[in-house]
């Protein structure tokens, strides 16, 4: 099933659900950034759950920026989601790799670790972006990234996201958000109800593996609650705006003296994307017409 996102109400309006499918974006990471299995399920749950909550902003272009920073040896990681249903990621030590938890499951939560933090920055498209920083409750990205919807956001959320990543790559990836809105908010009944699903799921992964759509995991969920689909099916992708132009503009910046030293020591430059892995050659002529259009400017 291709990569998608799904929207839904539910209980009058009172609940707002979001369904992902990103296997193949997934996948598209791991290979990118030569990812192990454990570094792989902790920025594919992130950058589902950074798809998540852009997916609720208005404005085009409004981006969602998450950085989780932890004490365990995974480093940290940084997503970046659109509400283009576009998104871009890396981890700090991508090599990392870990026993199974007690659970039998990729250890996330010992990869990230339990004590660090979220940092979420929201940029909606004008003005300065919005930005919270919450402290993690698990390392595990869905508890905390619901955490911080509750903490910061002050909206009663329950999210689940999973990746199901083997010896053939990912297979499966994905997840699912709901929220409980303002007008809501006070029907504690409705918040236990919804609390309950979420815990009594086995996971969101092996739902896709039973060959489950997003509808039917909406339909299992929130079917009895007055479910209501919207019609737009949105696909979503791994995608990054680096270019070799935006390259030669960051090389710009080191100086006249600093680009000549490259010409005479290394014969040109060569730059890595963090974000999608991409490597970028500039020759000593690249450097040679960079030094003069600075001298040109500075005249």
């Amino acid at each position: 099933m291709a990569d998608q996102l799904i929207r839904a109400t539910a209980a009058d309006g009172g609940i707002r659900a979001v369904g992902i499918i990103s296997t193949r974006l997934t996948e598209e990471a791991r290979v990118r950034h030569k990812l192990s299995y454990v570094a792989t399920a902790a920025l594919g749950r992130t950058m589902s759950s950074g798809l998540l909550l852009a997916s609720s902003m208005k404005r085009e272009g409004s981006r969602v920026n998450i950085r989780i920073k932890g004490n365990g040896p995974l480093g940290g990681l940084l997503v970046d989601a659109g509400l283009d249903g576009t998104v871009r990621g890396y981890v700090e030590n991508p090599s990392i790799e870990l026993p199974p938890n007690e659970k039998g499951k990729l250890d996330v939560g010992g990869a990230i670790g339990h004590e660090g933090f979220l940092y979420v920055v929201r940029d909606v498209g004008y003005g300065y972006p919005y930005s919270s920083t919450v402290e993690l409750v698990s390392g595990e990205i869905g508890d905390d990234i619901a955490n911080y919807l509750v903490t910061s956001e002050q909206t009663p959320s329950a999210l689940v996201v999973g990746v199901f990543v083997g010896a053939q790559g990912v297979t499966a990836a994905g997840g699912v958000l709901l929220q409980v809105l303002p007008k809501a908010a006070r029907d504690e009944a409705l918040i236990a109800t919804l609390e309950d699903r979420v815990s009594q799921l086995s996971g969101f992964t092996p739902l896709l593996q039973q060959g489950l759509t997003l509808p039917d995991i909406l339909e299992r969920l929130l079917g009895d609650l007055g479910l209501v689909i919207m019609p737009e099916v949105q696909m979503v992708r791994f995608d990054c705006s680096c270019s070799f132009d935006r390259v030669l503009g960051a090389l710009k910046l080191l100086g006249k003296a600093e680009l000549q030293d490259m010409i005479e020591k290394d014969n040109g430059a060569e730059a890595t994307c963090h974000f999608c892995g991409e490597i970028y050659q500039a020759s000593s002529d690249h450097l040679a017409q960079l030094i003069e259009d600075l001298k040109a400017e500075s005249v």
